[in-house]
């Protein structure tokens, strides 16, 4: 099923402008940043095929779809990171919340210091995906499976995946012995073998290492 644009035009005709979809990517992982993206679209429904949550597409349909979206003139986005250290110490529920809110701050900033001319004021609604707040002063909704069905969230999760990966790929280069730039971090079996031979490197959640392997 394709994302809808429904949610953003109810919340139009309520008389919202700068409507943010925002979702994460990294949640699961033994290693490396939960990261959250927010999406602002300007105007129409950019024509763009096969937006969907990122979880439903390659990797080069994401990587082709991600160049599509960062160059649209009426696309905005930030993205929120949250460290392992960070996880380790709060959570990754509370560290998830804290990257989305992350977004959202970056977006706002890049919305009325770089792109003025389009977005001529800050975010004013949040769709989040999940079923949990934010810490915000901005209105917001949470949808479950918002990265299935709200096109701006499905914009998000792409945009949050290529982007986490990337980062991913390049702390494989760091620590070549986790296999890294193949499981961007998530606990497969070899991951966790390595873990069990070599130990943590510096971007393991050891929370998450002690419990899940």
């Amino acid at each position: 099923m394709a994302p809808s644009f429904n949610e953003e035009n109810k919340l139009r005709k309520a008389g919202y402008k700068n409507i943010a979809g925002i979702d994460e990517v990294g949640r699961g992982p033994l290693a490396g940043p939960v990261l959250a993206c927010a999406v602002v679209v300007s105007g129409k429904k950019p024509d763009i095929k096969n937006i969907r949550d990122s979880k439903q597409l390659s990797a080069q349909q994401r990587e082709k779809i991600y160049r599509e979206l960062i160059r649209h003139p009426n696309v905005a986005w930030g993205i929120g990171t949250v460290s392992e250290k960070v996880i380790d110490r709060i959570n990754i529920l509370e560290a998830t919340k804290l990257a989305m809110a992350r977004a959202v701050k970056n977006l706002n900033s890049k919305m009325l210091e770089v792109r003025p001319s389009t977005f001529r004021q800050g975010i004013d609604f949040l769709i989040l995906d999940g079923n949990f707040s934010i810490r915000s002063d901005i209105p917001q909704k949470s949808i479950i499976k918002a990265d299935e069905k709200v096109f701006s969230c499905s914009c998000a999760s792409i945009i949050a995946k290529v982007v986490r990966d990337r980062l991913m790929q390049r702390y494989d280069k760091l620590y070549p012995r986790y296999d890294l730039a193949n499981n961007k971090g998530y606990p497969t079996k070899y991951h966790r073998d390595m873990i069990k031979k070599y130990g943590f490197c510096k971007i393991h959640r050891k929370s998450f290492v002690l419990t899940k392997t």
